[in-house]
């Protein structure tokens, strides 16, 4: 499916590019004469050539993005740095992020404001084990 999106997108970004590569031709031939302006047959073919490595540029950093796949939800977090925001004994809440969750604690107890790295997860909670000393 992903392909086919990719080369209607293709067929789609040849014809746009050529439609406008036309209008920039049409530009330099009847237009600026004019209004008396003249540009040299070097010029145009510049700004043409410019103008397709613009628009060859912008499909491949377009199909990039659109073809990555974001890690989302609680398998993201795993590795993630954090401190305990509420005693783990063994569940409470940790600051993840910049966000609070639910955490069960791998460990025992854990004390709040000790730093904590999350190894799994386990339902809708983080599993978090103790990092070392806390350097908030």
């Amino acid at each position: 499916m992903r392909s086919r999106f990719t080369t209607t997108r293709l067929v789609l970004a040849v014809v746009s590019t050529s439609l406008e590569e036309a209008a920039i031709w049409a530009l330099w031939r009847f237009l600026l004469p004019e209004a008396g302006i003249h540009l040299p047959v070097g010029a145009i073919v510049g700004i043409m050539v410019a103008w397709g490595a613009f628009s060859v540029w912008l499909f491949v950093f377009t199909t990039r993005a659109l073809n990555k796949q974001s890690v989302v939800g609680l398998p993201s977090m795993v590795g993630a740095p954090g401190w305990v925001a509420s005693r783990l004994s063994p569940e409470g809440l940790v600051r993840i992020r910049g966000e609070l969750w639910n955490a069960t604690s791998s460990e025992g107890d854990i004390e709040a404001g000790e730093s904590v790295v999350v190894v799994g997860e386990h339902g809708l909670k983080l599993v978090v084990k103790r990092a070392g000393p806390t350097t908030r």
